[in-house]
């Protein structure tokens, strides 16, 4: 594999400690039902190094939404660990074990439980078992928060929004002469789950304002384009030897016609890198950052800044840990 990285990795991104980044991440302590969680995982679908899920739960730090009350931080960090864990099982049902079956039956488990079949063809039940679980962990959690009901019914339709999302990775591998970094645009940002993650945040908050929702996924919408361009970034190179072309760097190399699909993945990488593409996306995650920064949002309920601003974080935490999650 090529050696050469980006200004971002050889830099130090945006000004960030990569050693600083990687430490905090080791000295995350995660709750026991997550290590609980995570052998399970590691039994049902695949080793997932415990660092992914200790990157997630520390980082929630920088995201959450300002205006959840300090005393259920834990709680709506570790539900949405738990909610990540979820994710990432359908996730890799999708791209790494090619599991369409198993996958459709589980996406159905938060808004349709009652479809779901064990005995579907093809179907492997201690997966979709284990995806039950996780997913009756997280909601009962959530029927414990003040908000739930309130914010139930547009938190389930997000969802479902982060499961097409991977719906459209599993065809566009699988179809890979759709490939266009328009729908890439469209469709990859959602699987960064930060809608979701926001609902989570409401349910536990009781003083948002509801009147400020559009608003705020106004500016959801924008940083959860930021985070997959940092995932993009940082994932490529190593989801080509997967034969995985969802990420906007390599979807824009074919698009260009810089590299086909057929091209072994040393070639791919090093016309991208020659490219300059990369590059290209690091400056847009600049661009972004800079307009939602300076934006006016009509949002009073939070510090609008203090979350822009932990993109930051989050971007920096991508780079620190390029090759390890």
């Amino acid at each position: 594999m090529s050696g050469r990285i980006s200004r971002y990795q050889s830099a130090g991104v945006l000004g960030g400690d990569h050693a600083e980044c990687i430490e905090s991440v080791h000295k995350t302590e995660l709750p026991p039902s997550i290590i609980e969680l995570s052998a399970e995982y590691d039994r049902c679908i695949g080793t997932r190094d415990e660092f992914l899920w200790k990157w997630i739960h520390g980082l929630f730090d920088a995201f959450t939404l300002p205006c959840v009350p300090s005393s259920v931080l834990d709680e709506v960090k570790t539900t949405k660990t738990v909610f990540t864990m979820y994710i990432t099982a359908l996730d890799d049902l999708t791209d790494h074990l090619g599991d369409e079956a198993t996958f459709e039956q589980a996406r159905r488990l938060p808004h349709a439980p009652e479809s779901v079949r064990y005995d579907a063809p093809g179907v492997d039940t201690d997966i979709l078992r284990f995806a039950e679980t996780l997913w009756n962990r997280v909601k009962d959690r959530l029927t414990a928060a003040p908000r739930y009901e309130e914010h139930l019914d547009v938190f389930i339709f997000d969802v479902r929004q982060a499961l097409n999302a991977m719906e459209y990775a599993r065809v566009l591998n699988d179809n890979q002469e759709i490939a266009n970094l328009a729908e890439s645009r469209h469709h990859g940002p959602f699987n960064m789950v930060m809608f979701p993650y926001a609902g989570i945040d409401l349910m536990w908050t009781p003083s948002f304002d509801r009147q400020e929702l559009g608003q705020l996924r106004s500016l959801l919408l924008d940083l959860q384009r930021m985070a997959r361009i940092g995932n993009w970034i940082t994932t490529w190179k190593r989801e080509l030897y997967e034969d995985d072309y969802t990420a906007g760097v390599v979807v824009e190399a074919l698009e260009r016609g810089l590299i086909t699909v057929d091209d072994d993945p040393e070639r791919t990488i090093a016309r991208i890198e020659e490219s300059g593409i990369v590059e290209q996306f690091e400056l847009e995650w600049e661009t972004r950052y800079a307009d939602a920064m300076s934006r006016e949002y009509d949002i009073e309920s939070f510090d609008v800044r203090r979350l822009v601003d932990g993109m930051r974080t989050v971007m920096e935490y991508h780079v620190a840990s390029y090759g390890q999650k």
